[in-house]
């Protein structure tokens, strides 16, 4: 088990995720990365305070819809060629903190093919709402 999830700060909240979405994306600092897209593997895991987070409807709008999880990646990619990982991975915490109830985001990107015989290599942070 990761040690962040002991986080006492995650103790009363619902964990969203969304694992290995491979995507196309123009990044990289490299000359051979500037000039077509590479795969890239996104894996976002949101935690939302149980409050608000807990439907008595059973209904879409009580809660965080998944596809929100998606279409801020996509959102980012679309925007343009990305230098780095860091900044990749940084701008789509920035998206996924702004709903109400979201106490932490968890997200890691990694480049699939930047090395032979090398599965991937990335980057993550996990950041809170508010002040650290």
């Amino acid at each position: 088990m990761s040690t962040w999830l002991l986080d006492p700060r995650l103790s009363q909240c619902r964990r969203i995720f969304l694992h290995d979405a491979m995507l196309e994306a123009r990044i990289g600092v490299q000359p051979r990365e500037r000039h077509a897209a590479q795969r890239v593997r996104i894996n976002i895991d949101l935690f939302v305070a149980l409050a608000v987070s807990s439907p008595r409807q059973d209904r879409i709008g009580e809660v965080i819809d998944y596809d929100f999880l998606l279409e801020s990646i996509r959102r980012r990619v679309a925007r343009g060629h990305i230098n780095l990982q860091e900044t990749l991975v940084d701008d789509i915490v920035q998206a996924l903190l702004e709903p109400e109830g979201v106490v932490a985001v968890r997200v890691s990107s990694e480049k699939l093919d930047v090395y032979d015989g090398v599965a991937g290599v990335g980057v993550e942070v996990l950041r809170f709402k508010g002040p650290a």
